[in-house]
């Protein structure tokens, strides 16, 4: 989603539409479980 809004954006200028990417981008920071540090763990676990 985070990319389709920024296309969007990047072809329309549209101010709305970077709010919304910022938004939608401050939203998928906050949801548990959705970080790349936790995801590099999973692929390398620590014994």
């Amino acid at each position: 989603m985070l990319d389709l809004t920024w296309k969007v954006f990047t072809e329309t200028g549209s101010i709305d539409t970077y709010l919304l990417f910022k938004e939608l981008e401050k939203e998928n920071q906050e949801i548990p479980g959705n970080s790349n540090d936790e995801l590099a763990q999973i692929d390398f676990p620590a014994f």
